[in-house]
């Protein structure tokens, strides 16, 4: 038996009170908004489904096609084969791998612990990349955590760093552009004698410059994979909760987006709660706004409710210093968050916009891949408990090439374009799911699925909706066309390899409850504490198509427990992981995930998990992160991976003057959320 630390206790999803109360405004033990009454999708009569989408699903096939290759943004992958989702990899044996290792993952697994510093494998070496507060901008201060201020936060890395994407920058030899998101503030972990109930202007006016994105050019060493920021580099730039964005789309100007101070429904202030987040063929990068309503006091209307905004007034008491948090004073103000940010990181001077065309809900992430025909698809996850997933589909082309025109015309591709979201049916009776986790009679959680359509541009496919409604109050439509409730859908990712799609479910400990969806076939356990990964794969060459196939790839845990899966690979030779959250992957085919949350005593982590060949299921931990953190971001490289340690020493009691962790810096320096570069010692590729 293998001695697993101690269980960390019974808060939702691991967390701690800390986290829940500061990141999504103890969420988890508030009502869940989706009140509807989908059905179970295994009982959906057939031919309620189109014959076209049916047949779509039954003829995926799972070998990426050459047109998919040319869709990357970068220089062509080799195409690989994979097992068809047709197949029954629980009911037979999988053959014995005969590989060292699968290609860019080798290296010797770390093992679960609880240690308060980054643990990572041997031969390895690791940097601070950059830390909350240091200056990144012309004229800002160094940090000094006991003179902070607005004005010097507004040029400094801003707080709690997530989403990561690394871009080329030509003609800068060895330079790199980094762009994160900064999510959200731990106020009682920042300020020293900080008072919750009475929080000063100044301290909610630092708060709103250390929320938002950073922009920051870093510089390569040669000899290792260290990364250290160029500071003051004419691209380097910091986005807050009072710059402005611009609100493009179709539901641009509506009198749903009006507000006293913006009448044109088009401008807002600032971007809140980014989590995780894409980045575009055409070199931009896409910023997720999720649990936006914990910052608006007052909500009242049902569709407050259906987001989650309270009734009262917030942790943070925003409202207090700006009366655009007071849904009773600012109504519309909340339907102005909830959206897909897109930045343009080359232009310094640009305005940054919120695509409505994307929906509005509490955006993960959105990860676009190109159709054959240049299209891009975006994939988008609702994280909360019993919501759901979907797809954009733009209706123009990308252009290649750098001129101002063709760059012009990228900024305007996800203006245009069809909204859907899945229903998934299994393709078991929904008697053999009694929320134990059991495979089902035919060996794997499988099925077919189709993407629904919400909206194309003014036209809406929502009975009784608007078009406009559909974008504004996108979780009232798909509760309408009955999409499919599953387990906090996050982060969703494309293989560049085959095509296939990759939905990090997290948790749901509510799945199965009193009154609550119980077990399905995409979602198999009840009270789910360690979450799984959803595998998907439609027409490469059809974005258009509503027809897809799907399965179970991974489901999270300790291998020693019968309800986990690793596709088939020997569960005694993987790591233990629980509660998937970011994932990225490399140019092997692996897929890459980073945790939050997890429910079996370690420290949250990052794990490889080969999606190919004879070794697919083959997982192993990367790294662990320190006390009270969340792994974020990642972003792998050849040579590199990199990853954003979210609030660390978030832990239930902690504070400035009693830390729980003493990271990056050591005993008597504050903690600091920070971006670590990891890197193979004697300078060769990550995992070879």
């Amino acid at each position: 038996m293998r001695n697993l630390l101690p269980l960390i206790g019974s808060h939702p999803g691991g967390r701690s009170a800390l986290t829940c109360r500061y990141r999504c405004g103890d969420a988890c033990f508030q009502e869940i908004p989706n009140t509807s009454d989908n059905e179970y999708a295994g009982d959906i009569i057939a031919g309620a489904l189109s014959r076209r989408s049916m047949m779509r699903a039954a003829a995926v096939v799972t070998v990426a096609t050459a047109a998919g290759t040319a869709a990357l943004a970068g220089p062509a992958a080799p195409v690989a084969e994979a097992a068809p989702l047709t197949g029954r990899p629980g009911s037979k044996p999988k053959p014995k791998p005969t590989a060292p290792g699968a290609r860019g993952l080798r290296f010797a697994a770390v093992a679960p612990n609880k240690d308060d510093r980054v643990t990572i494998p041997d031969g390895y070496g690791q940097n601070v990349v950059i830390r909350w507060g240091e200056p990144i901008l012309r004229g800002a201060p160094a940090f000094d955590p006991d003179k902070q201020s607005a004005k010097a936060q507004a040029g400094q890395f801003g707080y709690n760093n997530d989403f990561l994407s690394l871009l080329p920058l030509r003609g800068e030899r060895g330079r790199q552009v980094l762009v994160a998101n900064h999510e959200y503030t731990d106020e009682i972990l920042m300020f020293r004698g900080y008072d919750p109930a009475s929080p000063t202007r100044e301290q909610v006016e630092i708060a709103w410059a250390a929320h938002g994105l950073s922009v920051v050019v870093v510089q390569e060493e040669n000899r290792t994979g260290k990364l250290a920021p160029v500071n003051r580099h004419p691209l380097n730039r910091r986005l807050t909760a009072t710059s402005e964005f611009r609100v493009t789309g179709p539901a641009a100007g509506s009198p749903l987006l009006r507000t006293s101070a913006d009448r044109t429904g088009r401008k807002v202030l600032g971007t809140l709660n980014n989590c995780a987040g894409g980045t575009t063929p055409w070199g931009t990068t896409l910023h997720g706004e999720e649990n936006f309503n914990q910052y608006f006091a007052n909500g009242s209307s049902d569709t407050d409710k259906r987001y989650g905004i309270g009734t009262a007034a917030t942790e943070r008491k925003w409202e207090r210093f700006d009366k655009r948090f007071d849904l009773a004073q600012e109504p519309n103000e909340a339907h102005r968050f909830g959206w897909v940010v897109e930045l343009d990181p080359y232009d310094p001077d640009s305005t940054p916009r919120k695509r409505t065309a994307l929906g509005r809900f509490k955006h993960e992430a959105a990860q676009p891949r190109l159709t054959a025909d240049g299209r891009p698809v975006v994939y988008m996850g609702d994280d909360e408990r019993f919501d759901y997933f979907y797809k954009f589909v733009s209706s123009k082309r990308m252009k290649k090439g750098d001129s101002r025109a063709a760059r012009e015309h990228n900024l305007t591709l996800l203006d245009e374009g069809t909204l859907y979201v899945a229903k998934l049916t299994g393709d078991s009776p929904a008697a053999e799911f009694d929320g134990t986790g059991k495979l089902p009679s035919d060996g794997e959680f499988d099925g077919s699925g189709v993407w629904i359509p919400l909206a194309t541009g003014t036209t809406s496919h929502v009975p009784g909706m608007t078009a406009e409604e559909v974008y504004v109050f996108t979780r009232l439509a798909g509760d309408k066309v009955g999409a499919t409730k599953m387990d906090r859908p996050e982060d969703v990712e494309p293989s560049p390899r085959t095509g296939r799609v990759y939905v990090a479910l997290t948790n749901n400990t509510d799945r199965g409850k009193a009154g609550k969806a119980g077990a399905d076939e995409a979602n198999p356990r009840n009270a789910n504490k360690h979450g799984q990964i959803l595998e998907l794969a439609e027409h490469w060459d059809d974005p258009a198509g509503d027809g897809f196939a799907w399965r179970l790839f991974l489901v999270a845990g300790d291998p020693e427990d019968p309800s986990t899966y690793f596709s088939g690979f020997p569960k005694e030779k993987v790591s233990p992981i629980s509660c998937p959250d970011n994932v990225a992957f490399d140019d092997h085919g692996n897929l890459w995930i980073s945790t939050d949350g997890n429910q079996l005593g370690s420290h949250d982590g990052l794990f490889g998990v080969a999606t190919l060949g004879e070794r697919r299921g083959e997982l192993k931990q990367f790294l662990t992160v320190p006390t009270g953190a969340e792994t974020c971001g990642p972003v792998i490289q050849d040579r590199r991976v990199l990853v954003a340690v979210q609030h660390p020493g978030e832990v239930d009691g902690a504070s400035v003057e009693k830390p729980a962790s003493t990271w990056p810096d050591g005993p008597g320096r504050i903690v600091r959320p920070s971006v670590v570069a990891v890197w193979r010692k004697d300078g060769g590729d990550i995992g070879v």
